[in-house]
Order: C-alpha cells, then sequence, then structure tokens
C-alpha cells in the first residue's frame, strides 16, 4: 500500500524503546554463494543492509533506477545529472564497503516507472535455487520499493531463491506493533563494529541524498539526520 512519506515520522527514539525489537531472532549468516542485493534507487541498499553486505564481504549488486527523480524541481542538477551523480555515489559507498569489485547489474528503469514484469524477468536470469535475494519490502510505502519488492518475490518464487526483505520507510509511517507489518518474520542482523564503521562511511558516500544540492526548498536533502537515524542502529532488520 503507498503511502504518504511526509513529516518527520516516527522518532528512532520510539523505536528504540520497543522491547520487541531486541527480542527478534537472529538470521543465520550462511548463505552459499554471493547474495543478490536489489535497489530500488542507489542508497537503498546501503540504507538497508550495508551491514550485512559489509560483513559477507560479498554481493551482487542490482540497481533498478539510477534515482534520477530525487530532486524533481531541483534548480542544481537536471534528472540526467542526478542520475550520474548518484551512479559514482554507489560505486564510492560499495568501495567503502569493501565491495570494490561486486558486480552491479544497472537496469536503467525510469525513477518512478519501474517496469515490473520486465524486472522479475531480469532478476529470474539471476537467480538460482537456495540464492538469497535481498530486495525492499513489498509494503514498503514507496511504489518504486514496492514494485521491487513484488517483482523480487514473483522472481523467488518462480527460481527458488530466498526472499529476504529490508524495509526502509517502514520505519517512517509505522509505530511498534503496527499490525499492517509483517513483526512475526523479522529477524536481526548484528553487526560488527567495524561492519557499523563502514556503513555509516558508505551512507557518508551519497552527499546528494543526505546534504542539500542548494539553498532551495527543491534541493533539500532527502535523508536528514533524523531519517538517518534509523539506519545507523547496530543492526539490521530483514523479513524473512
Amino acid at each position: 500500500m503507498v503511502r504518504p512519506i511526509v513529516g518527520t515520522g516516527t522518532p528512532e527514539t520510539r523505536w528504540q524503546q520497543w522491547p520487541a525489537m531486541r527480542d527478534w531472532p537472529d538470521l543465520p549468516l550462511d548463505p552459499v554463494e554471493p547474495p543478490l542485493v536489489v535497489a530500488p534507487h542507489p542508497d537503498d541498499e546501503i540504507l538497508g543492509v550495508a551491514g550485512l553486505m559489509a560483513m559477507l564481504g560479498r554481493a551482487d549488486l542490482v540497481a533498478v533506477t539510477d534515482g534520477e527523480a530525487s530532486h524533481p524541481h531541483s534548480t542544481v542538477h537536471t534528472p540526467a545529472e542526478l542520475a550520474a551523480i548518484r551512479r559514482v555515489e554507489t560505486t564510492d559507498a560499495l568501495d567503502r564497503l569493501g565491495l570494490s569489485g561486486a558486480p552491479v547489474h544497472r537496469l536503467g528503469h525510469p525513477d518512478g516507472g519501474i517496469d515490473e514484469k520486465a524486472l522479475t524477468r531480469a532478476l529470474a536470469d539471476l537467480l538460482t535455487p537456495g540464492r538469497w535475494c535481498l530486495a525492499t519490502w513489498r509494503e514498503d510505502g514507496h511504489p518504486d520499493h514496492e514494485a521491487v519488492g513484488r517483482a523480487a518475490a514473483a522472481a523467488c518464487a518462480s527460481t527458488g531463491a530466498r526472499l529476504l526483505e529490508y524495509p526502509i520507510w517502514t520505519w517512517h509511517w509505522a509505530e511498534p506493533d503496527e499490525a499492517a507489518v509483517p513483526w512475526h518474520r523479522a529477524r536481526r542482523i548484528a553487526l560488527t563494529p567495524a561492519a557499523m564503521a563502514a556503513k555509516v562511511a558508505a551512507i557518508a558516500a551519497f552527499p546528494s541524498q543526505i546534504a542539500p544540492l542548494g539553498p532551495a526548498e527543491a534541493d533539500a536533502a532527502i535523508l536528514p539526520p533524523h531519517v538517518l537515524a534509523r539506519f545507523t542502529r547496530p543492526f539490521e532488520v530483514v523479513f524473512s
């Protein structure tokens, strides 16, 4: 269900005070091959599972879009310029995670116009039975995130791959014990100090998103500090 991503959302302090977060089972880190990590936009994979990627030391990335619509009315950059900037930021982020040699499959779907059927076919071609596929949750609230989640679910169903869904905007619109969220499927990924430091460095590789592009309101940061606080915890969460 697409939801309006407005206001400051649920503060991280409220999530940290929720006892259930401490009780979710740990995710066994036992993939038999590099996981396939699917990002609707450059930085989603970093916010959601960069720590996991750093600890595994291997991953293949599917960059579904180049994120050219992050600032649709920017007074500083054109969409094409933003796409180029975000591709470079992704490369920098992977370097900071120790994954400079990781394969990146750039699909070039329009930001805000993902072809779900074509994406399903592309993912199915990259998946094998049992391979981990990490994608945004199918009900994360953002249309691109949800399209990617549905495509990944369909591709995993057809290939026998294992789907692991990571929430992004869920932390913004949901509340602890939100009935619409499958908390019963939540699994924790405890991050080592080294992985946590690598994740923080990788997030910093996206200045186009975490800092204003310019003084105009249309160039404001997409990921201000109160949003980033949800992604600098010493653990990550996936729905298994």
